[in-house]
């Protein structure tokens, strides 16, 4: 139950993440302070992608569903959660 929970606050809070990667440009247009924290996110989310490399919030989520006796997914995390949206 609590691996459960926990799984999907680290999907809620990924999919969070992800989404102020793409779209914190907007926030900075609005709050310019907020760049300081979004040009971070954004290296971060650019080098995971065009590197190859693992967030490390996949493989949590996956241990955490595996604690949970779920069912696990295979690949990563965009393709397994946004892509399907």
């Amino acid at each position: 139950m609590v691996y459960g929970a926990a799984a999907d606050f680290v999907v809620a809070f990924h999919f969070t993440f992800v989404l102020f990667v793409v779209l914190g440009g907007l926030l900075v247009w609005r709050w310019p302070r907020v760049a300081w924290v979004h040009l971070p996110c954004a290296v971060w989310g650019a080098l995971i992608e065009l590197t190859g490399l693992i967030c490390p919030l996949t493989p949590l989520e996956k241990w955490l569903r595996d604690e949970a006796g779920v069912a696990s997914y295979q690949g990563g995390f965009i393709e397994h959660h946004i892509v399907r949206i």
